[in-house]
């Protein structure tokens, strides 16, 4: 069983290792092998701090067993063309809690069902195919987006 609440400053390291392991089990077949073999988590956890610190974005993790397991992430839409005024910065989970519903309730609880928009990269489609079952839609805006050292093609979707 898992839990979502928001996310404290002390959950900050945590949430960067899930960003780090999930980048891996995510996007390795995006890169180059190897290319994220060696991603730092500390810089992470320290830019964690600051965000879940601050007053812009706000972080709910996902915990199971008292570790994290996931989080997600909200603030003010970035971008001139921003579609809506809220966007879903980031919501990554464990591979090993796919279906367990813990995705869902992150997106639940960072923005249940409010106008949003969200980027997502191309060839990631479980992760399309979870927003689109969310009244996420693409609406045919794209980016090259670099991912660590790889620029890797993005849309957006918008609810």
């Amino acid at each position: 069983m898992f839990e979502v609440r928001r996310a404290s400053v002390e959950d900050a390291r945590s949430v960067a290792q899930v960003h780090v392991i999930a980048w891996q089990e995510t996007y390795a077949s995006l890169l180059a092998p190897g290319e994220l073999d060696d991603l730092p988590v500390e810089p992470r956890a320290v830019r964690w701090a600051g965000l879940i610190a601050g007053e812009q974005v706000r972080v709910w993790v996902a915990t199971a067993s008292g570790q994290t397991i996931g989080w997600a992430s909200v603030g003010p839409g970035r971008g001139r063309d921003a579609p809506r005024d809220r966007e879903l910065e980031g919501l990554y989970l464990l591979a090993d809690y796919y279906g367990s519903g813990a995705g869902q309730a992150l997106l639940d609880a960072a923005i249940a069902d409010s106008p949003a928009f969200l980027w997502v990269a191309e060839r990631n489609p479980r992760a399309t195919a979870f927003y689109q079952r969310n009244g996420f839609e693409l609406d045919g805006a794209r980016q090259t987006h670099p991912l660590v050292h790889t620029p890797i093609d993005v849309v957006r979707m918008v609810r």
